[in-house]
């Protein structure tokens, strides 16, 4: 028992939503390719949902990597969907905190067949599972799983409350112009940043939104209490929103691009590789294959992630968009991605788009993207996705949805030159057109050149001795550096 009590162990706590999950997975794979026993704590309804899209063998692939699960405090269901967000944060922050002290209480108890929990970390929304580690003199780290320019921008709507700029006085504000303000002295962000760049959660006109001060908690809390905060981003990308965030927050480790990071550091066809995934849904097969027969360049990828909802109009005037468009297209259409309603698409469409359009359910997007044949990218703009385009040197034209998807978006067409927007009122003459021009106008030759240029930076990132790995050390080195770092087992 003395060697396996010597060996670290963190324990992961990811927010419940696809999005949070897939980055801390690679943290928890980082960590346990440099020595450490993990164990990923996932909510019962997330458990089940891997279960059923992975099969019996889902938890039970890589020695020292264990899965285990925790109540959410919302009421069962089985549905093959991501959970309303405001009612997991809200959720999470009032009923979770008990389940994780427990939880460490078990892994440290005298029963236990693992080591003793040395360190936690837990993503910066789920901020309770700090105050969990404290009490028992853990150090912990933070994990904040959107942009540092989403960060920046999070952490100034304390200010834009206190000035009276949020909330909204009425809905008229969302039309009118209001949203067009420049916000002047926002630390870390662009010039010209305008309100309808900040996350959208401003856009309410209750001041109790639980959103709104939801994430005004959580990044007050970032400031605070965890031993340091993981980023997936790298400063090439983001040096001066990283350089804001060192400003105010504990040492501060972009290990970015996880992706790049991961795939260098854990080995190919290994056990950590193949057997420990995160995909909620069943991934469909034959969709390598069927882009294998495509030109380079020639296809327009499109996905709007796990959380994306539109009305049914909104998906027939992209639908006829992308047939309009003239490009062959593989389209990821979830099961609930229309409002209150299932996917669903005319005969008519199918017929038009026949031998050129291929939809599906859920895809492996990490290898959909760096397929030769995808010439463009339609996403919602959250931060995996948008990071794992840039790491592929892949363009994109974007249709923001949620939360920091907005600032995203502005980041994507005005600071790193590779990104185009489709406006919110969607219509299928301005798809189609944008489609067109992303594949083969000016505009998109400018935005491949210079996602190409991203390409090479974020890879740069991840050399060996780069900066990601001097992060990574200096996060090992926190995880390792408090004193009384565990439980004694009794």
């Amino acid at each position: 028992m003395g060697s396996m009590e010597q060996k670290p162990h963190a324990v992961c706590v990811p927010f419940p939503a696809q999005g949070h999950i897939t980055p801390m997975l690679k943290v928890a794979k980082l960590l346990h390719a440099r020595g450490f026993h993990v164990t990923f704590v996932l909510t019962d309804y997330n458990y089940s949902r891997l279960l059923r899209s992975r099969g019996a063998a889902a938890f039970d692939g890589c020695p020292g990597f264990d899965f285990t699960s925790i109540p959410d405090g919302l009421p069962p269901s089985d549905a093959e969907a991501t959970q309303d967000i405001p009612a997991l944060c809200r959720s999470t922050m009032t009923s979770c905190l008990p389940h994780v002290r427990a939880l460490l209480a078990r892994l440290n108890g005298p029963a236990s067949a693992v080591p003793p929990v040395t360190c936690l970390l837990c993503d910066a929304c789920m901020s309770f599972a700090y105050d969990a580690a404290k009490e028992i003199g853990l150090p912990c780290a933070g994990l904040w799983t959107a942009s540092g320019c989403g960060f920046m921008a999070y952490n100034y709507y304390k200010n834009l409350v206190e000035q009276g700029i949020v909330p909204l006085k009425d809905q008229a504000q969302l039309t009118d112009g209001y949203l067009d303000t420049v916000v002047h002295g926002v630390p870390g962000v662009c010039d010209g940043f305008q309100l309808r760049d900040f996350p959208d959660f401003i856009r309410t006109t209750d001041p109790d939104d639980i959103m709104l001060n939801f994430l005004i908690r959580e990044t007050a809390r970032a400031a605070s209490l965890p031993d340091a905060v993981i980023i997936n981003s790298f400063d090439d990308l983001e040096q001066r929103e990283l350089h804001a965030m060192r400003a105010i927050l504990p040492p501060v480790c972009a290990l970015g691009p996880l992706l790049l990071h991961v795939r260098r550091l854990v080995h190919k066809g290994s056990p950590l590789d193949v057997a420990v995934q995160s995909n909620l849904w069943k991934e469909q097969d034959g969709l390598l294959d069927w882009l294998d027969g495509r030109p380079p360049r020639s296809v327009v990828y499109v996905n709007y992630g796990s959380i994306t909802v539109m009305t049914n109009e909104q998906m027939l005037e992209f639908a006829w968009g992308l047939a309009n468009s003239g490009y062959p297209f593989l389209w990821n259409v979830r099961p609930d991605l229309v409002k209150g309603d299932a996917a669903v698409l005319p005969p008519e469409f199918s017929a038009a788009i026949e031998g050129r359009g291929l939809l599906t359910t859920w895809c492996p997007q990490e290898k959909v993207i760096v397929h030769e044949a995808v010439g463009v990218f339609l996403t919602h703009s959250g931060w995996n996705s948008t990071l794992e385009s840039l790491c592929a040197g892949v363009p994109m034209l974007s249709w923001p949805f949620f939360a920091e998807q907005q600032t995203n978006c502005r980041y994507k067409r005005t600071e790193w030159g590779v990104g185009m927007e489709i406006g919110g009122e969607v219509r299928r003459a301005e798809v189609a057109a944008k489609i067109q021009e992303a594949m083969e106008g000016e505009k998109g030759k400018e935005m491949r050149r210079r996602a190409a240029e991203w390409k090479e930076k974020a890879a740069r990132a991840t050399l060996p001795g780069g900066a990601a790995e001097a992060n990574l050390d200096k996060l090992i080195h926190v995880l390792h550096g408090k004193t009384g770092q565990a439980l004694k087992r009794v």
